[in-house]
């Protein structure tokens, strides 16, 4: 393979930040030449607060990502999250002149660009616009239009947007590490792309990753994006109770939910304890696991009431054959399958992103902590193709102009990645 086919995923999480290296394999698996992790200064909640120290998390990454590779870091696939996340339904048409002539790709370009063009609140900006299922002169659940005659092409849409502010602050944290964002993905539909099945999807699936600042939540059934959402809970908060509740330092606290927490209190015995040690000379302060555990399965229960939450406003409470799938770091809590069937009544699996991976991948990537980057490799693949085959569509045809990139959200700001970042 060619390096032109190589991806590079750039997860910018609350807690850590993720560079991950990887392209295809003969046999259409995933094979991961280099990944990089550091601790993410800088970012809250999802939200860039400071840029200097992100794009020094950014660069301290990259740079280990690249030495394990050998692959120079030029072009990243930028994951983007937040509270500031969100998402609407919308349906938009257009008239054909022909109904001789097939639809094609240009039909369905033309009716995304139109959704780019609907008007949004102050200071937000659309981020993505992703085609549900059309419907052609009033013939609905059509997947695939292109090859169908018809003169009306109309098509439900999922429309997803950020604050203007945010965004310029992922971008310029990015600009000052030194790298080009090939294009901007929503965290829960990447995270979907490594954990999740076809089947799952097509049976309706929530996708639950529980990261470190936020909870990311996607709704598939029929094969297709139905609902995402940002909940501004995670991991830390929980860490946060911990130290509180405990009276220990935060880095005791991570330390003690990570190797002893438990979503369920009732997992454990009342005569479990552990003891952590004491500051500069100090006793060893003990701690009951049951106590731990309640801490720990009361912040659960919130996090799990938002996803239910949204699982309901979804309106697809009833049609989730498949279940939830937690992945993230939140997801490797004992007992939190358990948990979230408890609170919702809905089956619920660990998800892992391993099955996309190829055998010679290293065995830690196969990790939920890491389910964001792996996707971001598998959704940059898959935009690189379809873009690589519209390349060669256009090729062939006179006087179209190439599309530089599949957002246009990123034209309003070409000046602004053009320019140098001070």
């Amino acid at each position: 393979m060619s390096q032109s086919e190589i991806i590079v995923g750039l997860d910018i999480g609350t807690t850590k930040i993720a560079v991950i290296i990887g392209r295809k394999d003969s046999h259409g698996k995933i094979e991961i030449l280099g990944s990089g992790k550091t601790d993410s200064i800088g970012v809250l909640r999802g939200s860039v607060i400071n840029i200097e120290k992100t794009a020094e998390s950014i660069l301290s990454a990259v740079q280990e990502a690249s030495t394990a590779s050998g692959v120079e870091v030029g072009e990243v696939y930028v994951g983007i999250a937040g509270q500031h996340i969100k998402s609407l339904q919308q349906r938009g048409n257009i008239m054909r002149n022909s109904v001789e002539e097939e639809i094609s790709q240009k039909d369905i370009d033309l009716l995304i660009e139109n959704m780019h063009k609907l008007v949004m609140k102050p200071g937000e900006e659309i981020i993505d616009v992703i085609p549900q299922e059309f419907i052609i002169d009033n013939e609905p659940g059509i997947k695939q239009p292109i090859g169908i005659s018809g003169i009306c092409l109309e098509a439900n849409f999922h429309i997803i947007t950020g604050q203007i502010a945010s965004i310029k602050n992922i971008i310029r944290s990015v600009k000052k590490a030194n790298l080009e964002i090939k294009d901007l993905i929503l965290e829960p539909l990447a995270s979907a792309e490594a954990v999740l099945e076809e089947r799952e999807k097509e049976a309706g699936v929530v996708l639950v990753d529980i990261g470190g600042g936020t909870t990311d939540v996607a709704i598939f059934q029929d094969g297709i994006i139905r609902h995402t959402a940002v909940i501004p809970l995670g991991g830390n908060i929980i860490t946060e109770d911990v130290k509180e509740g405990c009276s220990i330092i935060k880095s005791q606290a991570e330390a003690l939910k990570i190797k002893f927490g438990s979503a369920l209190a009732s997992e454990n015995k009342e005569d479990e304890i552990v003891a952590i040690p004491g500051l500069r000379g100090r006793q060893p302060k003990e701690i009951s696991l049951r106590n731990l555990a309640n801490i720990i399965q009361a912040r659960m229960e919130e996090i799990l009431e938002h996803v239910m939450y949204e699982i309901k406003s979804s309106g697809y409470e009833k049609k989730l054959i498949a279940g939830i799938v937690l992945t993230g770091g939140g997801a490797m809590l004992k007992h939190i399958s358990q948990l979230s069937e408890f609170m919702t009544g809905i089956d619920t699996r660990i998800g892992y992103p391993n099955e996309h991976l190829s055998a010679n991948s290293p065995e830690a990537l196969a990790h939920p902590i890491f389910s964001t980057g792996v996707g971001l490799v598998i959704k940059g693949l898959e935009r690189n193709e379809k873009q690589g085959i519209k390349e060669v569509k256009d090729k062939k045809k006179v006087k179209i102009p190439k599309q530089e990139t599949n957002f246009r959200f990123f034209d309003k700001f070409k000046d602004f990645l053009n320019d140098g970042v001070k």
